[in-house]
């Protein structure tokens, strides 16, 4: 097998990237996604691209924040590996991949594919995540008008809320997070993503009882992408109720309200609860998310 050659690319040859099979369909998961050219990379064999990632971040960022897009030819999971062990950047890896990818054999291959170069890269499985996106002929959820919404300007509310929902959490990412810094650091890094966002501070909620207890807070946002439910959470002493629900259908009412046109969202494929109340909103899973972290001794 002749030698590997990795390169990165710029704006005079970026087109390289888009020499090589798509049978995972990324390009529709990326139609409202930019890629700054100088972010991506490529994996060449004789010529002939066998791997690609592309890293991304926001506008303002000077380093990317993942890489949500690979691809790796059946055979070439070394070249997969490599491409991104010699990256600059070591961060998250986003598989995105087509919702019944599981239901054909051609598609899981180059599933595994994937996971296989990641793997051997030094990443290790963080979390499958279902991917939503609802739009206006699946009809707004019904409010249950169960639950008072308002504003919100201190911070220091939504951190106190953020940490005493993720002391009982199924969040993938809040496990990590409080697994390396405790209940602060997750609800921390909540608070600096969605400052991140380019939405309005002035949109996030807190949900209150008629009796003026605190029940939950939602975060209506714009990601880079468009319109999505930042984030949905009931304080564990009212959980039980449904009220899940409650802030997901009000937090879609929000964002149609302002302008929305369609609603993303996510959940891990394990959260059993949030997943039903997606479906019930009238969300349905459009893509699978598999996201895995670099771990020792590859994590700079």
């Amino acid at each position: 097998m002749t030698d590997l050659v990795i390169r990165a690319l710029d704006e005079s040859d970026a087109q390289l990237f888009d020499a090589h099979p798509d049978p995972l369909n990324a390009r529709a998961a990326h139609e409202r996604t930019t890629h700054r050219p100088e972010w991506k990379r490529v994996a060449l064999r004789d010529g002939t691209v066998v791997a690609r990632g592309a890293w991304w971040g926001g506008t303002d960022d000077e380093a990317p924040v993942n890489v949500n897009w690979f691809d790796v030819a059946e055979g070439e999971v070394e070249a997969g590996a490599e491409l991104l062990r010699s990256a600059p950047w070591q961060v998250e890896l986003e598989i995105n991949l087509p919702g019944d990818w599981r239901d054909h054999p051609d598609l899981t291959a180059a599933a595994e594919t994937r996971f296989a170069a990641a793997r051997a890269a030094g990443y290790e499985l963080l979390v499958e995540r279902f991917l939503y996106r609802w739009t206006p002929e699946r009809g707004l959820p019904e409010r249950p008008g169960r639950l008072v919404f308002g504003a919100e300007p201190d911070d220091a509310v939504f951190f106190d809320a953020l940490r005493r929902i993720h002391a009982a959490t199924l969040d993938a990412h809040a496990l990590k997070a409080i697994a390396e810094g405790g209940l602060d650091q997750a609800a921390q890094e909540e608070l600096d993503f969605f400052h991140w966002c380019p939405s309005p501070r002035e949109w996030w909620q807190v949900a209150r009882t008629p009796d003026g207890d605190l029940a939950g807070i939602h975060i209506p946002a714009h990601n880079p992408s468009g319109p999505t439910i930042g984030f949905i959470g009931v304080l564990p002493e009212h959980r039980g109720r449904g009220y899940a629900y409650d802030l997901l259908a009000e937090c879609t009412h929000f964002l149609v309200e302002h302008g929305a046109e369609a609603v993303t969202g996510a959940t891990d494929r394990g959260n059993f609860p949030m997943a039903a109340n997606f479906a019930k909103a009238g969300f349905p899973v459009v893509r699978e998310r598999i996201n895995f972290h670099p771990a020792a001794p590859y994590a700079k």
